[in-house]
């Protein structure tokens, strides 16, 4: 069985009278990459934070690598790499002198501290500003920084936050490649609004709204839940009312919408869950001698059970 790196129970916060996070409850396991998601103000932040020990609960409990983030936060300071939405950097450092700093304080060895840096360097593609002063870079660069600190201790656990802001699309095609790879030798959880992103680089995928955790599971797994997911497209050739109700008299089907273009009809067709008629709907067309020239299922994704179960918040 796979060891538990990340075990939060019943975690809750209260900022003065407004409740930030509601009785959270979820556990990552080792070499892990879970997506964190949730609309602003869910509690994805407030959740980090406190599981990187920047701020307290106000009830509930929380481990990390083994250590209790209340009573052992150095401990577990030693064990994670924090990459916070706005990494705060020094602009009057260079970037050399800001890693060797951090691992300094991070008690990195003085004979290991060069190597890392090297590591680092090379894995967030910062060869070219190595050398150049915090101040003198662009977003997208001190984001990249901030994502080196972060592994520069070589940490068992990730706390990623919103980490391709500001990148280029060629970068985050990059980072989303490394985060990959990064999940083979730590345990990542990735704060992201960027959902083709979470679908694209982690293995699970939590939800929360509210403060709350309102879905858990693969986003395959999470997409398929959508009773949405079992709809046709189709593209018919012949009489409008025939088709529409040869179409809704197939056995499982639920809902026929239609629009026209160039004497073709539309057909975007519901069915009940797990049901799909494609077959019967070209046997029909064929039958009644129609054209048909597209049928496809159209699937949903990641980002349609997003919408769905945040809205129903």
């Amino acid at each position: 069985m796979a060891e538990t790196m990340i075990k939060v129970r019943n975690l809750t916060k209260y900022y003065g009278s407004l409740l930030a996070l509601n009785d959270v409850s979820f556990e990552v396991t080792r070499s892990e990459v879970v997506g964190f998601l949730g609309p602003n103000g869910a509690g994805k932040t407030t959740t980090l934070r406190i599981l990187t020990g920047y701020q307290p609960a106000s009830s509930g409990s929380a481990q990390v690598a083994g250590f209790d983030v209340f009573s052992q936060s150095k401990q577990v300071r030693e064990q994670i790499g924090y990459l916070p939405e706005n990494a705060p950097l020094y602009p009057e450092m260079r970037v050399r002198e800001y890693l060797q700093f951090r691992a300094g304080l991070k008690n990195i060895a003085r004979g290991v501290i060069s190597k890392r840096i090297e590591y680092v360097t090379e894995r967030c593609w910062m060869k070219e500003f190595v050398n150049r002063p915090i101040g003198h870079l662009s977003k997208g660069m001190r984001q990249r920084v901030g994502l080196a600190d972060a592994l520069i201790g070589d940490p068992k656990v990730l706390f990623l936050d919103e980490p391709t802001i500001g990148l280029d699309p060629t970068q985050i095609r990059e980072t989303r490649n490394l985060i990959s790879e990064l999940g083979q030798q730590h345990t990542i959880l990735l704060s992201s609004h960027i959902l083709s992103e979470v679908e694209a680089t982690c293995s699970r995928v939590i939800i929360v709204a509210r403060g709350r955790v309102v879905a858990d599971g693969t986003p395959h797994d999470l997409s398929a839940r959508l009773s949405e997911a079992s709809r046709l497209i189709a593209e018919v050739k012949g009489p409008e009312g025939p088709i529409i109700s040869g179409v809704k008299n197939l056995p499982g089907v639920k809902q026929v919408e239609t629009s026209h273009e160039d004497g073709w009809q539309r057909l975007r067709i519901a069915t009940a869950p797990g049901v799909d008629v494609r077959e019967q709907v070209a046997k029909l067309a064929a039958d009644r001698g129609w054209n048909l020239r597209e049928l496809r299922r159209e699937v949903a994704n990641l980002e349609d059970y997003f919408v769905k179960i945040v809205a129903e918040q």
